[in-house]
C-alpha cells in the first residue's frame, strides 16, 4: 500500500556488465525524455498503474489491495489494456496487485508495456524471485521494480521482512539488468520504526535506491506519526538524496500530521486500472470515476486534470503526489469532486 514503483530514481550504481551499463544510460535518457513530454503536455496520462492479479501469495494485515481468490487477468485482456494505455500516450506502465509475478505471463505483459513505447516498472513483494525469473524480467524489457520491506523479522502484521528478502535481494543485485528501488515504511502498526533505517541502509549498501513511505487508513487517508516513527522517517530520508521523491513536500506534511494544499491529477496524469480493467482516481478511492478503460478518452483525461479531489489534502498516496507534482504551477482546477457526492463546477476558481 506504501509503493508506486518508480518516476525518475538512481541510486548509487551496482556493479554491472557492459550490457547492463548500457541499458542504464539508455532508460535514463527515456525517462528525461517522458518528463519533457510531461512539461510540454497535459494532455496524456504520465503514469498508469495496472493490476494483472489480485491474488496475493501473503496477506498483510494493513493491505487492502488482495485476495485469495481470483484468477489473473487473461493475457490477451491485458494486452487489449495495454494497448489502449499507448494510444493515451501513457509514459510509464506499472503493474502492481495482488503480487503480479503470481501471472502466468507476465513476461508478455512487460513485453506489450514496452512495444507501446512506455517505461515499464512492477511492485513486488519479492517472494517469488530467483535467479531465472529475474533473467526472464531482463529479457522481457522491465525498467524498474520496487519492492517493499516493512520489517526485520516477519510477524503478525506483515511478511515482507529483511530477514526473508535479503537472499533475493543479494540476486537482484548481481544479476538484474532493471533499476530497483526498496521502500520501507513507518506508521500503521509496524512495531519497530528503526527497522525502516536498517531496511534502507541495507539497500543502498546493495547499490539499490531506497524510498520510505507513510502506511495510511483504508481511503488512502492520513494517520499522523508518532514521534519515535516521525525521527526515523526524516533519519531515512536524509540518507540519499537523488529521487525525484524527494523533489516535494507532500511526505514531511504527512509525518508531521499535516494537510496539503495541492492539485491531484488523478484520473488524468495518473490512473489506477483494477482487474476489471476500470479506471479509478487510486488504489484507495476505488469507483471513481469507475469507467472502462477501453471507453476512457483523452477528453476525459483533460476533464479529470482540471478536477479537484475532496480527499486531497490528507491524502498519503505517494505515486500520485510524485506524478501530480510535475504540473503543480499550472492549470488551476475549475471542478471539484467528492467521492460518491458527484461533481461540482467552480466559477472562478484558482
Amino acid at each position: 500500500m506504501a509503493g508506486c514503483g518508480s518516476i525518475v530514481r538512481m541510486g548509487t550504481p551496482r556493479k554491472m556488465t557492459v550490457r547492463g551499463r548500457r541499458l542504464a544510460a539508455m532508460r535514463r535518457v527515456r525517462e528525461l525524455a517522458l518528463v519533457g513530454k510531461a512539461l510540454a503536455s497535459t494532455g496524456h496520462p504520465v503514469m498508469a498503474q495496472i493490476v494483472p492479479a489480485r491474488f496475493c501469495n501473503l496477506s498483510c494485515a494493513y493491505c487492502n489491495e488482495y485476495d485469495k481468490v481470483s484468477e489473473p487477468v487473461p493475457i490477451e485482456e491485458m494486452e487489449r489494456r495495454i494497448d489502449h494505455l499507448g494510444r493515451l500516450g501513457t509514459s510509464i506502465i506499472t503493474i502492481s496487485g495482488g503480487e503480479p509475478l503470481t501471472h502466468p505471463k507476465l513476461d508478455d505483459v512487460i513485453r506489450r508495456m514496452r512495444k507501446v513505447g512506455a517505461m515499464a516498472g512492477m511492485i513486488t513483494n519479492g517472494y517469488l524471485l530467483n535467479v531465472d525469473r529475474i533473467e526472464r524480467l531482463n529479457k522481457a524489457g522491465l525498467d524498474h521494480m520496487q519492492i517493499s520491506i516493512d520489517n526485520i523479522e516477519p510477524d503478525d502484521v506483515s511478511k515482507k521482512s529483511l530477514k526473508v528478502l535479503d537472499k533475493k535481494l543479494q540476486m537482484l543485485a548481481e544479476h538484474a539488468e532493471f533499476h530497483v528501488n526498496i521502500n520501507s515504511v513507518v506508521g500503521g502498526g509496524i512495531k519497530n520504526p528503526n527497522d525502516a533505517l536498517v531496511i534502507s541502509k541495507r539497500a543502498l549498501e546493495l547499490g539499490f535506491s531506497n524510498t520510505i513511505g507513510i502506511i495510511h487508513d483504508g481511503d488512502g487517508q492520513l494517520k499522523p506519526l508518532q514521534p519515535e516513527e516521525a525521527k526515523i522517517y526524516f533519519e531515512v530520508r536524509n540518507l540519499e538524496r537523488r529521487s525525484y521523491s524527494r523533489f516535494n513536500q507532500f511526505q514531511e506534511a504527512i509525518a508531521q500530521g499535516k494537510p496539503n494544499d495541492w492539485r491531484c491529477r488523478a484520473g488524468s496524469r495518473y490512473l489506477y486500472i483494477c482487474e476489471d480493467g476500470l479506471v479509478h482516481y487510486c488504489s484507495q478511492q476505488r469507483g471513481y470515476p469507475g469507467v472502462p478503460l477501453a471507453e476512457y478518452t483523452t477528453a476525459d483525461v483533460k476533464r479529470e486534470f482540471v478536477t479537484a479531489k475532496s480527499c486531497s489534502p490528507n491524502c498519503t498516496v505517494s505515486c500520485v503526489h510524485q506524478v501530480s507534482y510535475i504540473d503543480h504551477w499550472r492549470s488551476p482546477q475549475t471542478n471539484t469532486i467528492s467521492p460518491g457526492n458527484g461533481l461540482v463546477t467552480i466559477q472562478g476558481a484558482s
